[in-house]
């Protein structure tokens, strides 16, 4: 997932950042791909997909904790977000399924928040283009990319051109709302499935 060679109080910092650059944004714009964005973790999630400590030193509580803080800002006047993921973002799960049921009730509560418009791109959707990777656009002005080794930070014109248009395009071919919940809760339903069938073995 997210582990890499870290220095002590990395992971806090890194967070602490990221939750500063979220603050300073009034309109967001995410694409996932792969997992579920870091505003939209449980805990649970958000504890894997950082990754262990690897020196004991608690970074990965801290991390989490203000990973799991930063989702305030969905609540708060005068922002908007829109997230869209792809429904192998949703099903992808970095540990034991038993934490993903939790975990796509939190998309079904964000879903109806005011400020937020999240979509999922169904499997059985053609695809607007092949999901290279993810990004999150920043006020129109800023893209940021994830990669294995660190963040790649994107302000020319025509990136974030492309960037929208490729946002754009998945965005039209995702659901929302009522049709978004069922998706969801279809999905819950395949992993209460498969936790019975570990259950059982």
């Amino acid at each position: 997932m997210e582990d890499r060679l870290r220095t002590p109080g990395e992971l806090p910092r890194r967070e602490a950042a990221e939750a500063a650059r979220v603050r300073s944004a009034r309109w967001m714009a995410v694409f996932s791909p792969a997992m579920i964005p870091p505003l939209l973790q449980t805990a649970d999630y958000a504890r894997l997909a950082i990754g262990p400590d690897t020196d004991d030193t608690g970074d990965t509580a801290g991390a989490v904790a203000a990973r799991v803080d930063a989702q305030a800002v969905l609540l708060e006047e005068g922002r908007r977000f829109a997230f869209v993921l792809t429904e192998g973002a949703v099903r992808t799960r970095p540990g034991s399924p038993s934490l993903m049921p939790a975990q796509l009730d939190r998309l079904v509560e964000v879903s109806a928040l005011p400020h937020v418009r999240l979509g999922v791109v169904p499997w059985k959707t053609e695809a607007a283009a092949f999901p290279l990777h993810g990004f999150t656009i920043y006020d129109g002005t800023v893209s940021v990319v994830e990669t294995l080794t660190g963040d790649l930070t994107l302000t020319g014109s025509s990136e974030i051109a492309a960037h929208e248009e490729a946002f754009e395009a998945f965005a039209a071919a995702a659901v929302y709302g009522d049709e978004l919940r069922d998706l969801l809760a279809d999905i819950a339903t395949d992993y209460r499935t498969l936790i019975d069938r570990l259950k059982a073995r």
